[in-house]
């Protein structure tokens, strides 16, 4: 009798332990619901990208608004280089404030692929995912599932982190061989923010003129880093780079493919360099410097947005183009995939950074 009588209490534990057990769904219907009731939410966090050996920190601020209104400000640590990836009815910009130039194109960012400090495409990535897998950790849960980056291939997996609370804390994204390549550490997440009506206007961000001309000085960018009207402001320095000091060769290059050819050419207040490649997969490598532009520079663009180790990239079918360190770089080539473009171009570092 005393056998049965304890083999029933533990039988009651163990039944009352499991009622109590959070599974995936719970997390996942529980992050949900605060995305889907969210109208708008502004987030602050530090986002680090392995390139190599070699890793590149951003100080990341993002705010969202209902009706696909996104202003993602990045800023690399090492160098304070600023871009702004914002979408608005008008469409996509990558703005650099620093230089007072900006592209435009209509894209399907933030939809196109994973992005891992934006709250919705996180969470459709956990309800696309089947087969995701799911654990307890010390301090709260994780989820683990597939990633979606069409360029880059070697990323597959996203681990997830969850307080006890639902609330996100982290975004990982492992490659192929289990090795973490982009990090983002969820610092503050406010789900409850207000912002102006003219918060995700182009204007707020370099204050263009309609006419896109502005003719008086930018080097004071009034860019609102939360949901109040305290106008901090943000220095963005204005410099002009006249001549190419070091060439910047890639450290990849496809099979049988050789620099076959350098070329300096001068432009108006700067230079442009040339590197031609050829063989199996001719490519071209083209650096040029880059000026402060009095008057604000809109450039309608063709392309896809790409996160690269040190800055945001636009992807067409046959070239590469991006802004780092005071230099425009472009991969141009008819033979080579986005995916190998692409590759060229994530293994030219213009910068030292921590390992």
């Amino acid at each position: 009798m005393k056998k049965k009588m304890l083999f029933l209490l533990a039988l009651g534990l163990f039944v009352l332990g499991g009622c109590g057990k959070v599974s995936d769904k719970d997390i996942i219907k529980d992050f949900s619901k605060k995305v889907d009731n969210s109208d708008s939410y502004y987030i602050e966090g530090v986002m680090d990208i392995v390139n190599n050996e070699d890793i590149y920190t951003y100080d990341v601020k993002v705010s969202y608004a209902k009706k696909d209104n996104y202003k993602v400000e990045l800023v690399n640590t090492i160098n304070n280089h600023q871009q702004v990836i914002l979408r608005n009815s008008d469409g996509v910009y990558v703005v650099t404030p620093r230089i007072n130039k900006s592209f435009k194109f209509q894209s399907d960012w933030p939809y196109n692929n994973s992005q891992v400090y934006l709250l919705g495409p996180i969470l459709e990535d956990i309800n696309n995912d089947e087969e995701r897998l799911f654990e307890e950790v010390s301090d709260g849960y994780k989820v683990t599932v597939s990633a979606n980056y069409p360029n880059n291939p070697k990323l597959v997996k996203q681990e997830i982190l969850f307080d006890k609370d639902s609330n996100i804390k982290k975004v990982t994204v492992i490659d192929k061989d289990g090795n973490e390549q982009i990090t983002m550490k969820f610092n503050k997440v406010d789900l409850n923010s207000k912002f102006n009506d003219n918060y995700f206007d182009l204007k707020e961000i370099i204050d263009v003129k309609e006419e896109n001309i502005d003719n008086n000085s930018n080097n004071d960018k009034d860019i609102n880093d939360n949901n109040t009207d305290n106008g901090n402001k943000e220095n963005s320095e204005t410099k002009t780079t006249s001549s190419i000091e070091d060439v910047i060769y890639p450290m990849y290059l496809p099979v049988n493919t050789y620099l076959t050819n350098s070329e300096k050419v001068n432009k108006d207040n700067g230079e442009r360099l040339i590197l031609t490649f050829d063989g199996d997969n001719p490519f071209m490598l083209i650096e040029e410097t880059l000026s402060y532009e009095e008057e604000h520079l809109i450039v309608p663009t063709y392309g896809e947005l790409e996160l690269m180790a040190s800055t945001v990239a636009i992807v067409n079918d046959n070239s590469v183009n991006w802004i780092d360190n005071n230099m425009e770089y472009y991969v141009v080539s008819d033979k080579l995939s986005k995916s190998e473009l692409l590759e060229i171009a994530r293994s030219i570092s213009v910068l030292p950074v921590s390992k």
